[in-house]
């Protein structure tokens, strides 16, 4: 993998989450909360734990707090916030990763996990994870919009290279 392939990956996942959050958007808010069988529970816990998920590994690349507690945390119970909050840490991680060069991907990252335990992972396996998590998550929730009177929005890696093409 080299640094070019992650920065296509944060674009890419930025319009992946634009795409979720217009779905979700069309939802009332009792439907992006209601109770549905899923790990998060529901559409809207769903898109906290994303969002959980990039602040702790981007405050362990960049080395700023990101004040979570736990896992499951809802950051944001109003899903205005959480959208505007979503597009920034979009951004964050665009900005991240686009700073980085090749060499940069051999690197060790070392860190201490939720529980406080001291970790070590190459960089590009951290990368690796971090838009993994994304896309297992997001396909959840593509899952979840199934059972709802918004239609899943096609969110295929092809498809945004289709579209950036254009």
């Amino acid at each position: 993998m080299n640094a070019a392939y992650f920065r296509r990956l944060s674009h890419y996942n930025a319009w992946a989450n634009a795409r979720v959050y217009a779905a979700c958007a069309q939802l009332t808010d009792e439907e992006r909360k209601r109770r549905r069988p899923s790990f998060f529970g529901s559409i809207h816990r769903t898109l906290n734990h994303i969002l959980v998920g990039d602040r702790v590994w981007l405050s362990r690349l960049d080395g700023k707090p990101h004040g979570v507690t736990s896992l499951d945390q809802e950051l944001y119970g109003d899903f205005a916030e959480l959208s505007a909050a979503r597009g920034e840490e979009d951004a964050r991680l665009s900005a991240v990763v686009g700073g980085y060069k090749d060499e940069d991907l051999q690197r060790t990252l070392a860190y201490r996990s939720m529980a406080g335990e001291a970790k070590s992972v190459p960089m590009a396996q951290v990368l690796g994870h971090l838009f993994n998590h994304q896309t297992h998550h997001r396909g959840q929730i593509h899952g979840l919009l199934s059972d709802t009177p918004v239609a899943p929005p096609s969110l295929d890696l092809i498809a945004f290279e289709w579209e950036a093409a254009r």
